[in-house]
Order: C-alpha cells, then structure tokens, then sequence
C-alpha cells in the first residue's frame, strides 16, 4: 500500500495532527512535535500523548505512516563546539519526543559546514550527531532529507547521503527523505519518466532503495539545478507531472510516508485523490 499525505498543522496540540490529516482523506501525515522555529517548547503532557495515540488509532494511522519533522533551528554538522552541542541537545530532544508519541521516524534536515569547515568534517559531524542520538534513544530512525543545496548546506549530492549513512554505526535506524522538489533543484532530472528513471536509479546505486524510508512529494518553482529550495504546487512548476506517475508505480515507493509539502494547502485533498488515482492510470 501506498501512504499519502501532507504535513498537517498540530496547532492546539499534536493530538489535533491525525484529525487533520484524517479531514484531507490522507493516510499519511507529517507534523511537527514542537514549534519549529524555536529552541524550546514545553513537555509534551500525559494528555497530548494519550490522545495523538488514541486519535492516531481511531483514523488509522500506525507510526510507519507518519513522518515527524524536527526544528528547522538543528544544524547537526555545526562547525563550532557550542551550537552543535545545542542542535544535538534538541535534535535527541525531538528524538525522545517521537519515543513518547510512539513514532518510529524523525526527518532531518542534515546540516550546513558554513564555509567554515570542509564538506567531509560537516558530514563526519552529522553522522556523529547521529551516532549519540541513537545511542540516547530506543525504536526511532533518523530519516536524512536531501536538500536543494541553498547556501553552505549539505545533502544535496547523493553522495552526501551515502558518506553519512556510511558513518552510522547502526544502519538499522538510518535512513533517508527524498524531496522531489529538492532533488530536481540539486540537479537531478525529474522533469519526464525517463529522467526520474535514471535519477532514481543513480540514488539506488549511491545510496540504496533499502535506505529510502519516505519522501516529499513538491512541485518546484525554480529550474532545474538551481539550487534554490521554493515549493511549488503538483501540477505546476519546473517538474511536470510525469514524476508522480512514476511515483505511484515504482516497488520503492511502496509502504513509505508520501507527504505533501506544496504551497496551497486548500487543495491538499485534490493532490491527494490525484496521486492515488495515478496508482490505476
């Protein structure tokens, strides 16, 4: 089965994350644990978690559906000692919070060198971060988004994401997001069945489909290469539409977390009946 859906708004608590989710028709979702933009938040309550898990099993939704996203403050390759001690404090924070909720994935952004360090010691770093989070942590794999490449931030070669995973002691609970929009932005062609065909065959060669645990389903505002991260909608934009056809009927893609992260939410649940259909086509 094929899971799709978007990632939702847990205002008011993440409880109200699969009620929303549920409203699009999704089976599916991503949500956030925590405000992403700040360093703190507040416990999650006895409360909260009793009722996201009570909610989650109402609407359907077991953990392998749901794609938990961290503070986009976490920057697990920092250069200099005291910030990267303080994305990898809240990075095993957003962990342990995915251990409460019962979740078993937390996508990542993996980090940025800035211009400050090589690219080789910023990916040592990330996988080191990641090496102690798991060792903080029980039943949680860390999912590493590919980027577009914005700036000094690194992740958006395939080969990146190998050399990480590489240095991760337990494999088990290591994986990978790839996000269409990103990946045609990092210059991976997306634009036609063809391309997306080889792209994803360059990734099964550099990384492994055995590491792909979700993805982000984007169209992308920017061209192909640029390197600059602006979402679109599914039908609009640089890539077309011939990717999601592809999508809907590649093996890798099966029993992984889809989620929309597209730029009009109003037309989330069209996206949605609009990918499943393309399972048929």
């Amino acid at each position: 089965m094929r899971y799709i859906g978007a990632h939702v708004s847990a205002s008011g608590g993440v409880e109200n994350a699969p009620v929303n989710a549920h409203k699009l028709g999704a089976n599916a979702f991503a949500l956030f644990t925590k405000n992403q933009r700040r360093w703190q938040a507040k416990p999650l309550t006895e409360e909260n978690i009793n009722n996201f898990k009570q909610r989650c099993a109402q609407y359907g939704f077991a953990p392998e559906q749901i794609l938990p996203h961290d503070s986009y403050l976490i920057n697990l390759g920092h250069p200099e000692a005291e910030p990267l001690q303080r994305s990898r404090d809240a990075f095993i924070d957003e962990m342990q919070r995915c251990e409460q909720l019962g979740l078993t994935l937390l996508n990542f952004h993996p980090g940025s060198h800035l211009k400050k360090i090589s690219e080789q010691d910023c990916l040592a770093r990330i996988a080191e971060s990641i090496n102690l989070a798991l060792d903080a942590t029980v039943g949680v794999t860390a999912v590493i988004e590919n980027t577009a490449g914005q700036g000094s931030n690194l992740g958006h070669r395939f080969e990146h994401l190998a050399a990480i995973i590489d240095q991760v002691e337990d494999k088990t609970r290591v994986g990978v997001c790839l996000d269409t929009c990103h990946t045609f932005a990092a210059g991976y062609d997306l634009s036609s069945f063809e391309a997306a065909a080889e792209t994803f065959a360059q990734f099964d060669h550099i990384v492994g489909f055995n590491y792909l645990k979700a993805m982000h389903l984007n169209g992308s505002k920017s061209v192909l290469g640029s390197r600059v991260d602006r979402h679109h909608s599914l039908n609009q934009g640089e890539i077309g539409t011939e990717l999601f056809q592809f999508l809907m009927t590649h093996p890798a893609t099966i029993g992984i977390p889809m989620v929309l992260e597209t730029i009009d939410d109003t037309i989330w649940a069209e996206e949605i009946n609009w990918l499943r259909g393309l399972q048929q086509a």
